[in-house]
């Protein structure tokens, strides 16, 4: 007697150490809102950057530049920037024009500081800014190893580079080699502690949010730190994640209310994990609504991606495929049942999506051009560059559980297995130089003329951030661990 039961794999992944519960319980602390201090921290904020951008151009000289560029890069890096973008670019604008146009200092320190501003606002700033620092040779000058602050900040520019800026390649390895091997005789405490940071992963790559949790506890052991600025720093923090806290609240009812962590026990839940993704990509608290619907999305591309990579049989996958391409109601007849569900969550759940943005921005949506719908279907550059890293950076930390679960589609088993033939040593290496690569590409496209907002632009450079975030250490995603849970931790639970 035959049995036709088809063979699947029951899912291996343990249960979310977030509970529905735990999320629900959270207190959300509106003090911050209120706060005299806060309040008037911002006039003395707002005070310093009209200053900033105010400085009168013709006394202008390196010392000045060098003061601006450090109160800019503490400010965005404290997280603060995002109130500020519109002045921080007019006076980068100004900064870039008071220096022959090309951004060129004495100081390596400066030098750098500036091409990595400009470079992450968009401005044209040539490589070639740092030809002064070379011999003969095209090598960088031995001596600029007595400046530690000028090649950390060399090595922070470095991965601003487009594709075959040699001078920039040359400069990242030569700051690279000199950092790793720094002497401790040779480093204070609070620079030491940022090259380590900065050699674990470079400023480009992290996500932003963890970044300024990070940098606020580091600038606050700066002898110089200004502690009115800390205090601002912290109490918007805690503002922003209170935010954070209420968006995170209600998608959870919305996945709870889908039941599709209840009753399709063989996929991931990680709602938790699925937020997090989205507070990488979009923080700012203007953007609740972006950030709850890019969390469902998350949510639903994981389940579906289980039903294919783990659950469903071939027969019942082209099924599902064909229902998906209909985008019929009426597809769910011919589904089995847990593919009914998967169907009709995704199904309502874009309709639903689609239903609130023509009610909000009607059917001619402003700022929605041809062009950019053209981009969106032809898979655009910018499109295309982090979702490369996204997917290399995953094939990365989890090829290795894959294989123990008899998955082998990934970039890596592909490469050992296929006409290459190579170790798994060589393939991770060739991995790991494509996403340095696509780095490189997205930073072009990024700084080039594009029919995306400027915030879409930002978002997508966001993914490839939290991309690299949540796969660092391993999988952050489908097996996050206790360095996983800390962060989210950090960012989404406690506050400063």
């Amino acid at each position: 007697m035959h049995n036709n039961t088809p063979l699947r794999c029951p899912g291996t992944y343990k249960p979310s150490i977030w509970s529905y519960d735990f999320v629900q319980s959270l207190k959300i602390d509106d003090n911050p809102l209120q706060d005299k201090v806060y309040k008037d921290g911002w006039k003395f904020l707002e005070e310093k950057v009209k200053h900033m951008i105010d400085y009168n151009e013709n006394d202008d000289n390196d010392i000045n530049t060098l003061t601006t560029l450090e109160f800019i890069d503490d400010i965005q890096r404290l997280g603060l920037g995002y109130h500020f973008e519109n002045d921080i670019r007019i006076a980068l604008n100004k900064i870039l024009n008071n220096s022959d146009g090309q951004g060129t200092y004495q100081s390596l320190h400066l030098t750098a500081l500036s091409f990595r501003l400009l470079r992450q606002h968009g401005f044209q700033v040539s490589q070639d800014v740092f030809r002064r620092f070379t011999d003969d040779n095209g090598s960088f000058k031995a001596w600029l190893c007595k400046d530690v602050k000028g090649m950390l900040s060399l090595y922070e520019a470095s991965y601003f580079a487009f594709e075959g800026e040699s001078l920039l390649d040359e400069g990242l390895a030569f700051s690279t080699n000199y950092l790793k091997n720094l002497s401790g005789l040779n480093v204070t405490n609070g620079l030491g502690e940022q090259v380590s940071h900065a050699l674990e992963l470079p400023l480009h790559h992290r996500m932003q949010r963890l970044e300024s949790r990070w940098y606020i506890e580091a600038y606050s052991k700066r002898p110089d730190a200004n502690k009115v600025l800390l205090e601002i720093a912290k109490r918007d923090f805690n503002r922003v994640q209170c935010t954070l806290q209420r968006d995170l609240q209600e998608v959870s009812r919305w996945w709870v209310d889908m039941g599709l962590a209840e009753k399709l026990s063989f996929t991931r839940d990680r709602l938790m994990e699925y937020f997090f993704w989205s507070v990488g990509i979009i923080f700012e608290p203007q953007h609740s609504h972006v950030r709850k619907e890019l969390t469902k999305v998350a949510a639903l591309v994981t389940t579906i991606d289980d039903v294919y990579d783990v659950y469903g049989t071939l027969d019942e996958l082209e099924l599902f495929t064909s229902a998906v391409e209909r985008w019929d109601i009426k597809a769910v007849e011919i589904l089995p049942d847990y593919m009914k569900l998967c169907f009709l969550a995704l199904y309502n759940t874009v309709n639903k999506m689609i239903y609130e943005t023509l009610k909000k921005q009607g059917e001619n949506s402003q700022g929605i051009t041809k062009q950019a719908l053209e981009c969106l279907e032809n898979h655009h550059s910018l499109l295309r560059w982090p979702s490369l890293i996204f997917r290399l950076s995953n094939d990365l930390s989890t090829s290795a559980a894959e294989v123990e679960r008899g998955e082998t589609a990934n970039s890596i088993s592909c490469m050992m297995r296929g006409s290459l033939h190579i170790s798994e040593e060589s393939a991770r290496q060739y991995i790991s130089n494509l996403v340095e690569n696509s780095w490189k590409k997205l930073n072009k496209d990024g700084a080039s003329a594009t029919p995306f907002t400027e915030q879409f632009v930002k978002a997508a450079r966001n993914l490839a951030r939290i991309s690299q975030c949540i796969y660092q250490y391993g999988d952050g995603h489908g097996a996050p661990d206790t360095r996983a849970k800390n962060r989210i931790r950090s960012v989404i639970i406690d506050p400063i």
